[in-house]
């Protein structure tokens, strides 16, 4: 199969005749193609969205509220093509992307659907001075949205939702890796009856297709969620052309439990937060640090747990962890794991790759927990983006403090006590966007959703992303 291009509503061949094999992780072999789009392809893309941009920006908000709340329905509605594309493409387990991935892409049309229709402009009177301001919000024009490969409708439609919501055209950019839920949005879209060239989505390369969304003078914002070397070299581009940057980036997230957490609740949602999507999520909990009154407890439970994990084919429905995404990734993650061992780690379990009867060509990995001696080693420094975890104990608050902050990454950071003291020093200090006390991953869509240090520049979720797809424009009337 060969998946187009959706430019200004239709189904498009790239100009170049450029083709990208397309593999199932699971089974190791390809099964279809896709563009890599050119520059020529993504200009067609931004003329499409300029032309339609007048007429979309002046549709009421009512329209535009309507048209996403279908597009929602319509999600759901496919719920199960969808979340069959989606474990075909990421490897994922599909009972996973059946109750969370394809959800939440619904979810995300319908919250801005709503979202858009309680986004207000501003006044100020300016008592004593017989003037009045009132502040405008108007949308941007053409934006770029290019997301990963990780929760790929899910981050895809995170942007695209508020840029289309707030009244911008968007050209668009699946991972290359994982395209084809975004393609079938394209077919959904149509459906909903959103207008030509309000959405266009380009398949291809980052250093192609993606570079030529960063760099095209007409493309005003560039929303990115992926790599922060990537983010790095999107920003070097775009900041000297005045875009708009959003950059969700890398994490290094640690996980700190203390004794006087409710220990089982703890134990069984820190499995969860070290392998679900077999650790390919930015906010995993990949450092683990433990109070040393309950090491040792620890490191036996976890690792009994960890151990019950199934590694298997994504369509099994008793399958805890699927395939990696692709074969140089699998690859990527074994190297960490090696260079931990060289630097002094101890790997407690898993570390080995796996082979499923009847598909041993995809790319499995047994979940690795990796005992540590300190935090500068490079396991615990950089992002591995895989099912593997360390653990190592610590004695204090401040101890434990220093450590979690003590990385490049600032994204999340999940705390187990139920000491309130602490918890509030705790939340204040932490060097991150995003704290979660005695949960993990548990979103209200409302809510700001970024990293500080390497973890990005600017927030979305909520009216931030709203505020982030338009420009402030201030009017001050004086008056007698």
């Amino acid at each position: 199969m060969k998946i187009k291009n959706f430019i200004n509503g239709e189904f498009l061949f790239p100009e170049a005749d450029r083709w990208i094999d397309n593999y199932n992780p699971a089974i190791g072999e390809m099964y279809g193609q896709i563009p890599n789009s050119s520059k020529e392809d993504v200009e067609k893309a931004v003329e499409a969205a300029s032309v339609a941009f007048p007429k979309w920006s002046n549709t009421t908000i009512e329209t535009r509220s309507q048209i996403l709340s279908k597009i929602a329905q319509l999600i759901q509605d496919r719920l199960p093509e969808l979340a069959a594309a989606e474990s075909k493409d990421n490897g994922k387990p599909l009972k996973l992307a059946k109750s969370i991935d394809i959800p939440r892409a619904a979810a995300n049309f319908q919250f801005f659907a709503n979202a858009i229709s309680q986004f207000s402009s501003e006044s100020h009177e300016s008592t004593g001075l017989n003037a009045i301001n009132f502040t405008l919000r108007h949308p941007i024009g053409v934006v770029g949205c290019i997301s990963p490969w990780n929760l790929p409708l899910y981050l895809f439609t995170w942007k695209i939702a508020p840029a289309i919501a707030a009244g911008n055209c968007v050209v668009a950019k699946p991972s290359e890796v994982t395209p084809m839920t975004a393609y079938l949005l394209g077919e959904i879209c149509n459906e909903a009856g959103l207008p030509r060239g309000v959405l266009n989505i380009v398949h291809g390369l980052g250093t192609t297709t993606g570079q030529a969304i960063i760099e095209h003078p007409y493309i005003k914002a560039i929303s990115f969620t992926g790599g922060t070397t990537t983010g790095a070299h999107i920003a070097r581009v775009a900041a000297p052309m005045f875009k708009k940057l959003s950059l969700e980036l890398g994490g290094k997230n640690p996980n700190i439990i203390f004794e006087d957490c409710d220990y089982e609740e703890m134990l069984q949602t820190t499995v969860r937060s070290s392998f679900a999507n077999q650790g390919q999520i930015c906010l995993c909990g990949s450092r683990i640090f433990v109070e040393a009154t309950i090491y040792e407890k620890f490191k036996v439970d976890f690792i009994q747990k960890v151990k019950q994990l199934k590694v298997g084919h994504p369509l099994d429905g008793n399958t805890n962890i699927g395939a990696l995404v692709s074969k140089s990734h699998l690859q990527k993650v074994e190297s960490y794991i090696k260079i931990a061992e060289d630097e002094g780690g101890k790997i407690l379990c898993g570390g080995l790759e796996v082979t499923i009867e009847g598909f041993e060509n995809g790319y499995y990995l047994e979940p690795t927990v990796i005992e540590v001696q300190n935090n500068s080693c490079r396991i615990n420094q950089e992002e591995v983006f895989g099912p593997v975890v360390t653990i190592m104990p610590f004695t204090t608050e401040k101890e434990a403090l220093r450590l979690a902050n003590d990385v490049k990454y600032g994204l999340s950071a999940t705390l187990w006590t139920n000491n309130l003291n602490r918890t509030m020093e705790f939340s204040q200090k932490l060097q991150t966007g995003i704290v979660w006390v005695n949960t993990w991953m548990l979103r209200d869509l409302r809510t700001p959703f970024g990293g500080a240090k390497e973890s990005g520049v600017g927030r979305e979720g909520g009216f931030e992303a709203l505020r982030f797809f338009t420009e402030p424009k201030n009017i001050c009337i004086k008056y007698n």
